[in-house]
């Protein structure tokens, strides 16, 4: 079932859009997100202390066990993109000193803070009595929360994370981690939080953890489909929500992980594609594998490019930031502190660069794809950094048709809608061209392909 939700046009818009078509699952998915900010909103009146984290590495079984409302500042950052908000806060964050070079996401969070820390929905974000980061192959995170613990003053504790140059978790690696999180983690949030460690609370939130992230993997399976009946990108970015922020291990995330399965068990029973925000998808005509975040200042016009073309994500690397799920992690509550460990040791921004081949390779070949398309991040280096490799390598090894696009996070003066628009139709026609001819033809001015008379 699918149920319109209007838009309110930003500032400046001369019409607005025309209503937004979304799942029921998407609609509860939003629901779960405004609540979580009603909840850090109310933190100082309901007494509870105030955590902050990030997506990658997310510890959210543990902090639940200490009664944190849990703010995720890269979440706050994109919300703010998504609701057009970003652009003021970076550029008010570049005036204060921050390099134009900076993350985005750091920039949008800092600017917010200078605008008085109103968050997303328009309600006051309160100050973190603890900054837990778990280093995950991004070292800007580290230096983001050496900002916010200059601002806010507040305590911060530092779980590391030992990056897989091997393309594997040794034993020594998980034993390093765990070790941290008996010695150091979980002792600082006991001591700030005034909440006694409970080992069997943490094993209950697992439990929960587990149910969703099944019924995850399922869902991001359907898109093996003919017909996919959901975007594996964009679709994904509000079935990713719950799970990859302050709602894993909560029965909240098992009921939306249940409905979101049920609804696309049907898709798939009906053979129907992805819903769009135009409503129903038409008819699948391209197949495609991405990396990389998407941009979100733009977001629907971006989502629209893709599927006016007929073009659908059936897998991308940026829906497993927050956890290789489909690769068979589950959050294990036998070995708890363990678990945990894994997790954040098998984050997508900690895998070397022959393992995020293997990750597409193997997307490309289970999901039928008909390419790759990179959207590489002018500010996100744990993304971009290696993309070229990436692109070669799995054009070599697969035979399928690679691309580049390029975008930026939240900062709405790196979209060029026209430019974006272009080389997507570039690569469909080469796409087809590789269907057709077996190859991609040779490309002359503009990225036009030269067709043999031949052909005609």
């Amino acid at each position: 079932m699918s149920t319109p939700i209007q838009i309110v046009p930003s500032a400046g818009t001369r019409k607005p859009p025309a209503p937004v078509q979304k799942d029921d699952a998407m609609n509860l998915q939003k629901q779960l997100i405004n609540q979580n900010y009603m909840e850090l909103a109310t933190a100082r009146a309901n007494n509870r202390k105030v955590s902050a984290t990030f997506v990658p590495g997310n510890l959210n079984e543990l902090l639940m066990c200490f009664d944190f409302a849990r703010s995720l500042p890269e979440t706050n950052a994109l919300q703010n993109g998504m609701r057009k908000k970003s652009g003021k806060m970076i550029m008010d964050a570049e005036r204060d000193g921050h390099s134009e070079d900076v993350c985005t996401y750091v920039k949008a969070d800092l600017g917010m803070m200078m605008g008085g820390e109103i968050g997303p929905t328009g309600d006051p974000l309160p100050r973190p009595d603890v900054l837990l980061l778990s280093y995950t192959g991004c070292f800007t995170f580290m230096k983001w929360f050496e900002l916010i613990r200059h601002k806010y003053g507040c305590e911060t504790v530092m779980l590391h994370v030992p990056y897989q140059g091997e393309g594997h978790i040794a034993p020594n690696m998980r034993e390093y981690v765990v070790r941290q999180l008996k010695d150091t983690v979980i002792p600082t949030l006991e001591r700030i939080s005034g909440v006694k460690f409970d080992i069997d609370r943490l094993r209950q939130y697992m439990k929960e953890s587990v149910k969703a992230e099944e019924d995850l993997v399922k869902v991001l399976h359907s898109a093996k489909n003919r017909p996919s009946p959901i975007d594996g990108y964009f679709g994904a970015v509000y079935y990713i929500g719950p799970i990859f922020t302050a709602f894993r291990g909560t029965p909240e995330a098992t009921k939306y992980y249940s409905v979101l399965r049920q609804e696309i068990e049907e898709r798939v029973r009906l053979g129907k594609g992805p819903v769009t925000p135009e409503g129903e998808m038409g008819e699948e005509k391209y197949r495609l594998v991405v990396e990389g975040p998407p941009n979100w200042t733009s977001f629907r016009d971006f989502w629209k490019m893709f599927y006016e073309e007929g073009a659908v994500v059936v897998s991308s690397t940026y829906a497993k930031v927050g956890g290789l799920y489909d690769f068979g992690f589950r959050h294990d509550p036998d070995h708890p502190l363990e678990s945990l460990a894994d997790y954040c040791l098998g984050c997508y921004t900690n895998l070397n660069l022959p393992s995020r081949v293997d990750m597409i390779c193997k997307y490309i070949d289970e999901y039928q794809a008909d390419g790759l398309l990179i959207n590489s991040i002018k500010s996100c280096n744990s993304f971009s950094a290696g993309q070229l490799l990436i692109l070669r390598e799995v054009e070599k090894r697969t035979g399928k048709p690679a691309a580049f696009i390029e975008t930026d996070l939240v900062d709405p003066r790196y979209f060029s809608a026209a430019n974006v628009k272009n080389r997507l139709e570039s690569y469909f026609q080469m796409v087809k061209q590789k269907r057709t001819y077996g190859h991609a033809l040779p490309t002359g001015p503009g990225g036009a392909p030269i067709i043999p008379i031949s052909a005609h």
